[in-house]
């Protein structure tokens, strides 16, 4: 827990601070053409996110779940409507004017939808007490949780391979692209594979 910890401390220390000020300025994402409201969409999914990423990390904190259930339940609920829904939302409303071009546009939507699918689904399977199911769908949430996380750490990455091949102009897109579509399959991949893992049998003593 501790390295994630970290990890997500370090990425939200370095990308929130701009979108505090209000000053449009300040944004690293580029305002699209014909879309007033975007950087307002952007700032409202920025601080839902960053309420949802602390939540789930201490969701999915064992140590956490396990001592203090009465807390864990009420942190699930303000990850599940004080972040992840709205935040969702916001970056599904973002993603249909993305600046990063159609296809990173597609691929933003295609996350988004996913992350409100599977906070959602894991909502609705714990009211019913489908304990099992839960787990299942909010350990595809959490993974979603991390996906502008993890593209921008295949941002630079993608940049690097695809600068030889791009013009300055199209490389922004191309590289935006890469890091999201490796970002996405990425973390599908994990969460099936952490789902599908069998527990190491005991060793007899």
């Amino acid at each position: 827990m501790a390295p994630l910890a970290l990890l997500v401390a370090a990425f939200l220390a370095y990308s929130v601070p701009p979108y505090l000020t209000l000053d449009p300025a300040q944004s690293r994402v580029p305002a699209p053409p014909g879309f007033a409201a975007h950087y307002g969409f952007l700032v409202a999914h920025i601080l839902f996110g960053t309420i949802a990423v602390v939540g789930v990390i201490l969701q999915v904190w064992p140590w956490l779940r396990r001592t203090h259930p009465v807390a864990h339940r009420r942190i699930g609920r303000v990850y599940v409507f004080g972040g992840a829904i709205p935040s969702a939302l916001m970056a599904l409303t973002i993603a249909l004017f993305s600046p990063f071009g159609p296809a990173a546009g597609v691929l933003n939507v295609v996350a988004a939808l996913l992350w409100l699918g599977f906070t959602i689904a894991g909502f609705r399977a714990i009211r019913q007490r489908r304990y099992a199911d839960h787990r299942r769908w909010m350990i595809r949430s959490f993974a979603m949780t991390m996906n502008t996380l993890l593209s921008r750490v295949y941002a630079p990455i993608a940049f690097i391979t695809l600068g030889p091949y791009y013009s300055e102009a199209a490389l922004f897109q191309a590289a935006s692209t890469l890091a999201g579509t490796l970002s996405l399959l990425t973390l599908l991949l994990l969460s099936q594979w952490w789902l599908d893992r069998k527990p190491k049998p005991a060793i007899a003593r």
